[in-house]
C-alpha cells in the first residue's frame, strides 16, 4: 500500500450513484484524487449469482455511472474476479492509501468485506451508503435482535431522522488510472434469444432515470399512495424499487424529498406519506432480518416448517412461471414479470400465495424464479417476502391465511384493468366474468371469443380443494413438531 498522500479508491458495491455516495465523498476529503472501481465477482455469491434479468440491468447501470463520472473528469475502472484479489490488487497498481466502499448485508458481501479486510487490514474503510440506518447498532433493550416489524420500526423511528442528501460532485480529481476491462466482454446482456424486448421499452438503468422516476411518482402518485399502491391497473406505486436496489439512488434520497413533496404541496394525506415511509423501512426490516439471520433465503425461520410436504411438480411450477395457470391475476402477473422484469407487489403476494398454499409448491422455488426474473431481485426483500406468504418467517402472516386470487383480483382490480394489459386473451370479457372466465356462460364467452381449455386454460386446480390441502399439510406439520 503507498503512502497516506496517495490516492483513495471507491470500490462500488450495490450504490452505483455519485449523489449522496458517502463513500465517494469520504474518498474526496481533501481534495484527494479517486479511483473508482466496479467488481463483478460471480464466485462469492455461491448459489446467489446474479440472475439474468439482474445481469441486463447492471450492465445499464454501470454504462449510466461511467458516463456520469467521464462527465466529472473521471472514468470507472471495471474488473472480473473474486474481490479479496481484486480490490488488492487494483489498490496496489494505483497506489492507493485507502479503499472507500459501502457496507452491503447480504452473507456473500459480508464474507467478501472480511476478506478484503484481511487483504488490506485497515486500509478498508466501510460506509452506510445503501440503508437509511446504521442496521447493526439496531437492538431490543436487552441487545437482541428484533423479529417483529412493529417493535423495528418503533425503534427506527425512536431514533435521529437520515441525515440530508450529500450533493453529487462537480469534478472529481483523478489519478492516472489502471486497465479497465470492456464492459461488453462481460456480456451481461442477453444474446439468443433476446428476452429483454420489454425490459428496454420499460426500465432506462441509471442515476438520471432513477431521479426520474421519483420525481414523476413525487409529481402523481405518493399523495395517495395508500390507495394507490393496491391496485395494479393503476400508476399508483413508485416503481423505484430496481434504482433503490442498485443504489442509483439513496433510500435517504427518497426519504427526504417525500417529506419535502409532502411539505410543499400540502396534498393528500398524512397517512398516505407515512405509508410509504414505512415501506422504505420495510426494506430495512428486510435488510435487518438478513443480516442476523444469513440461512434465511434457505431455510425456514422457523425451523418446524422445514417438514412441511411440499409437492415436487416441475410440470406445475413451469405453467406458473410461463402464466398459464387458468387463473387470470396470477397470470396476468407472471406474464408481466416475464415480459418487463417486475411485478406489481399487490400481485407478488397473490401469485406467490398461488404457488405456495394452491399449488403446494416450496416458497424457495418461486423465489429462485424471482431472483432470476426481477430487475429489483433483493436476497433480503425476496426471501423474507416468500417466507412471509409462505408463513414460515418470524414476522409473518398466519399460515392459515391463504389468499383466494379470484376474491383479490376482483377487488384491487374490479375492472380487470391488469389482467386485460397482460392476459389480453380475455380483454374483451364483460368486467363479471374476467376474473372467474370458467364460470362465465357460454353466450358471454363466444363475444369474447375465449375457448376455456383452448384459447385460455381452464384452472389447474380447484381453489378451494388445493387450500384445504395447503391448510392439512401445514396443520399436521405444526401438529408434529408440537408432538
Amino acid at each position: 500500500m503507498a503512502s497516506k498522500q496517495g490516492p483513495a479508491l471507491v470500490w462500488f458495491r450495490q450504490d452505483l450513484r455519485l449523489a449522496d455516495q458517502r463513500a465517494l465523498a469520504a474518498a474526496m476529503e481533501g481534495g484527494r484524487p479517486v479511483v473508482p472501481l466496479y467488481v463483478l465477482d460471480d464466485d462469492t455469491g455461491g448459489d446467489w449469482r446474479l440472475g439474468g434479468a439482474a445481469r441486463w440491468w447492471l450492465h445499464g447501470s454501470l454504462a449510466a455511472l461511467d458516463a456520469g463520472l467521464r462527465e466529472r473528469g473521471s472514468r470507472l475502472v471495471l474488473r472480473r474476479g473474486p474481490a479479496r484479489e481484486v480490490v488488492a490488487e487494483v489498490a496496489r497498481e494505483a497506489g492507493a492509501a485507502s479503499v472507500h466502499a459501502g457496507r452491503m448485508h447480504e452473507p456473500w458481501a459480508r464474507r467478501q468485506e472480511r476478506e478484503v479486510t484481511a487483504a488490506l487490514g485497515d486500509a478498508l474503510v466501510l460506509h452506510r451508503t445503501s440503508t437509511l440506518f446504521d442496521l447493526d447498532a439496531i437492538r431490543t433493550k436487552t441487545g437482541g435482535a428484533y423479529g417483529i416489524y412493529a417493535p423495528f420500526l418503533k425503534a427506527c423511528r425512536a431514533r435521529p431522522a437520515p441525515p440530508e442528501p450529500l450533493p453529487t460532485p462537480a469534478r472529481i480529481l483523478t489519478p492516472s488510472l489502471p486497465r479497465s476491462d470492456e464492459l461488453a466482454d462481460w456480456h451481461l446482456l442477453p444474446t439468443r434469444p433476446d428476452w429483454a424486448g420489454g425490459l428496454r421499452e420499460t426500465w432506462r438503468p441509471g442515476e438520471a432515470a432513477a431521479q426520474e422516476r421519483l420525481r414523476l411518482f413525487l409529481e402523481r402518485a405518493v399523495h395517495h399512495y395508500d390507495v394507490g399502491r393496491n391496485l395494479p391497473g393503476e400508476p399508483g406505486s413508485s416503481q423505484i424499487s430496481p434504482h433503490l436496489h442498485w443504489g442509483e439512488l439513496s433510500p435517504a434520497t427518497v426519504w427526504h424529498q417525500v417529506l419535502h413533496a409532502a411539505h410543499e404541496t400540502g396534498e393528500g394525506t398524512a397517512h398516505a406519506i407515512d405509508t410509504y415511509l414505512g415501506e422504505l423501512i420495510w426494506r430495512e426490516f428486510s435488510a435487518y432480518l438478513l443480516l442476523n439471520h444469513p440461512a434465511l433465503p434457505e431455510q425456514p425461520l422457523r425451523p418446524a416448517f422445514a417438514r412441511l410436504p411440499f409437492r415436487d411438480a416441475p410440470g406445475d411450477l413451469d405453467r406458473w412461471q410461463r402464466g398459464r395457470t387458468g387463473i387470470p391475476i396470477v397470470d396476468a402477473g407472471m406474464r408481466q414479470l416475464w415480459q418487463i422484469g417486475w411485478m406489481h407487489n399487490r400481485v407478488r403476494m397473490i401469485a406467490a400465495s398461488f404457488l405456495v398454499k394452491q399449488l403446494l409448491i416450496a416458497w424457495q422455488q418461486g423465489e429462485r424464479w424471482f431472483w432470476d426474473t426481477l430487475v429489483d431481485a433483493d436476497l433480503a426483500n425476496n426471501a423474507v417476502s416468500w417466507q412471509w406468504i409462505a408463513g414460515t418467517g418470524i414476522d409473518s402472516q398466519p399460515f392459515f391465511r391463504v389468499f383466494n386470487p379470484v376474491s383479490q383480483g376482483e377487488r384491487w382490480d374490479p375492472a380487470g384493468a391488469y389482467v386485460r394489459r397482460w392476459v389480453p386473451e380475455l380483454a374483451r370479457l364483460p368486467d363479471r366474468w374476467v376474473h372467474r372466465p370458467w364460470e362465465a356462460p357460454e353466450s358471454a364467452l363466444d363475444a369474447a371469443g375465449v375457448r376455456i381449455g383452448d384459447t385460455y386454460p381452464a384452472p389447474m386446480v380447484d381453489l378451494g380443494s388445493a387450500r384445504g390441502r395447503a391448510l392439512a399439510a401445514y396443520r399436521a406439520t405444526v401438529k408434529q413438531a408440537a408432538a
